[in-house]
């Protein structure tokens, strides 16, 4: 199975990153964009054969290690590979 975790900063979190990608693209010509969050996506290849199992160990790896719970949300994806 693989995991997709899709790391985003919590809304009320400022992202000057993605104010810097909204500008450079209002600059290119892009006039109508008037927001960017920039974010992060991990993929986990997992050697297990029951999804809710695979979501339980995701998950688990976000709480302990991938994602800081006061500025960052996240979302978990399983996909057979």
């Amino acid at each position: 199975m693989q995991g997709t975790i899709t790391i985003s900063l919590k809304e009320a979190v400022l992202d000057p990153q993605g104010k810097a990608v909204q500008t450079t693209l209002q600059a290119l010509g892009f006039p109508f964009v008037q927001g960017v969050r920039v974010g992060k996506s991990i993929t986990v290849e997992l050697n297990c054969d029951d999804q809710t199992q695979a979501e339980d160990q995701l998950r688990s790896m976000c709480d302990r290690l991938l994602v800081n719970p006061v500025i960052e949300d996240y979302r978990i994806e399983v996909s057979l590979t």
